[in-house]
Parts: structure tokens; C-alpha cells; sequence
């Protein structure tokens, strides 16, 4: 009997591992998910004692409100233009990386310092910076009599769009650099020599050995990268609120403002359900083309 216990143990042994993290997991993400599910239903108020449940009333709610879907649109180009952007500055700073010979590890350490750096000290940082009174970069334009007055960053629509999209490529791309330089490296320089052999140009070697090899990981990059951008919250609201107006609203801190700012927890659960079930959207659209060019390749 202890025998057949001992067998039937040693065999399942990898799954019993496996309990602790998914508990975890359990713990930490299925309560929250499960009363923004409950939550989202009901009226759900922070002030008011008596919760009763609407249905779909706060979704519909949502959907009616332009708030909302200019938080979306604001999400949509925000996620769209970080990402491409850390992608093309990952890959052209991996790949100077990679050709370097000398003093790589004091390059790659002082490439990597943005992605060190906490958000709130990120963010703070770049505000002093920004700061149109006393902000070392308008002082030095103003020294350098490039422009005339200060420059409003924070202040003015388009001004914070682009300013906070310098500001999240600045802090990302270190992460895409890293993985990129990761996968080039496990590429055998015998198919670069193959090709220049061949007659093959740079371009040539890049398009047809290097991107087909680095593919998985930047998928895998892109996917994590979408997901963390779209979810960002910390950076955004330190650095403009959401402001001026609504420029810099994402769904994010339109949950916030509806929970926090109206008190209405019910809208606010709502929104963040909507969050979840874009985001699953997108990432199982990418694993299932992933998994559909696998199968034609085969």
C-alpha cells in the first residue's frame, strides 16, 4: 500500500509544486476579478450603505458616456505608438550592442538605468524637468535662445500626449532591449557568414536570419509590453492627471475617476471588466495567429 502511495506520488510530483503558485495566483487575482465581476452588476456606491443589483445597467452607463470612449481612443494611441517605439528603439540599441566588442557591459548597464529607476521617482524626475519655471530643459532653451518663453509640457493637449510618450519609451525600451539582445545572441553567426557568402547585403541578413529567429520573442514582447502599457496608470496620473482636459485619459484612470472621483465602485468595477476582456481579446487573437503560422509552416 505505501508502495503504490510512494509510485502514485513520485508520478504526480511536478503537479503538487505547481499547488502553491496557483493558490497564489488564486488568491491575488481570482477575489479581485470575481468582485469586479459581482461588483460591476450592482450599484455599488462608496458612501452609500445599501448596494442592490442593476444587471447590465453600469455597462450600458459606460458605453453612453464619451468620457469613456475618448479614455479608449486615448488608450488605443497611447499602447499603439509606446510599443512600436520601444520596439524600434529596443532593436536598433540591441543590435549596437551586439556589434560592440569593447566596454559592452558599461553600455548595456548604462542603457538599462531607465528601466531601474522606481515610477514614482521616474515620475517626479520628469515633472522638474518639464517644470516651465524652473525646469533645466526650458532653462537651457531659454539659454540658448531657441525659444522665447517657456514651454507649458504638462499644460497644453498635444504637448502632454507627445511628452508622455517620450517619457514611457524612455523608461520601456531598456526591457525590449534586453530580450531582443537575448535572442540575437542565440543566433549562430555560421548563418550570418552563410549568408555574406551568398552575397547577401545587411538588410538582406536582418530581414531573412535575424527577425525570423528573434519572432517568438518579439511577439512575446509586444503581448506583455500592450498588456503592462494599456494597464499603465502610475506614470500617467503623476505626470498629468488625465489633463489638460481629457487628453491624457486612459481607460485606467477613467476607472480611477469613476470609483475614487464619483464614488461609483459599480462603474467603476464595470470598466476595469471591460479592461480585462479587451486585453484577453487581444492577447488570445496573437497566440491564436502565432499558433495558426506554426501549423502552416509545419
Amino acid at each position: 500500500m505505501f508502495d503504490k502511495f510512494k509510485k502514485h506520488f513520485d508520478k504526480n510530483l511536478k503537479y503538487y509544486f505547481l499547488f502553491p503558485a496557483i493558490g497564489i495566483l488564486i488568491m491575488l487575482l481570482g477575489y479581485p476579478i470575481i468582485s469586479s465581476l459581482y461588483y460591476s452588476l450592482t450599484d455599488k456606491n462608496l458612501i452609500q450603505p445599501v448596494t442592490s443589483f442593476v444587471g447590465l445597467q453600469n455597462y450600458i452607463e459606460v458605453f453612453k458616456d464619451p468620457s469613456f470612449w475618448i479614455a479608449f481612443k486615448n488608450s488605443i494611441f497611447f499602447t499603439s505608438a509606446i510599443v512600436i517605439l520601444q520596439l524600434i528603439f529596443g532593436m536598433v540599441a540591441a543590435l549596437a550592442l551586439n556589434c560592440i566588442n569593447k566596454f559592452k557591459g558599461l553600455f548595456r548597464t548604462l542603457l538599462i538605468i531607465p528601466w531601474t529607476f522606481p515610477n514614482i521617482v521616474m515620475a517626479f524626475t520628469w515633472n522638474w524637468l518639464f517644470n516651465d519655471l524652473y525646469g533645466p530643459i526650458n532653462g537651457i532653451l531659454l539659454n540658448m535662445n531657441l525659444i522665447e518663453k517657456p514651454i507649458l509640457f504638462l499644460a497644453k493637449p498635444h504637448l502632454a500626449v507627445i511628452s508622455i510618450i517620450m517619457v514611457m519609451v524612455w523608461f520601456g525600451f531598456p526591457f525590449m532591449m534586453v530580450n531582443i539582445l537575448a535572442g540575437l545572441q542565440s543566433i549562430s553567426n555560421s548563418e550570418y557568414e552563410a549568408a555574406q557568402i551568398d552575397g547577401a547585403t545587411p538588410l538582406q541578413s536582418f530581414f531573412f536570419i535575424t527577425l525570423p529567429h528573434l519572432s517568438k520573442v518579439l511577439g512575446l514582447l509586444i503581448v506583455l509590453r500592450v498588456v503592462w502599457v494599456f494597464n499603465n496608470f502610475d506614470l500617467i496620473y503623476l505626470l498629468t492627471g488625465g489633463g489638460p482636459g481629457e487628453s491624457t485619459q486612459t481607460l485606467p484612470l477613467y476607472a480611477y475617476r469613476m470609483g475614487w472621483g464619483l464614488n461609483s465602485l459599480g462603474k467603476a468595477s464595470a470598466v476595469a471588466v471591460i479592461l480585462l476582456c479587451f486585453l484577453l481579446l487581444c492577447t488570445n487573437l496573437y497566440f491564436w495567429m502565432a499558433n495558426k503560422k506554426e501549423d502552416i509552416s509545419i
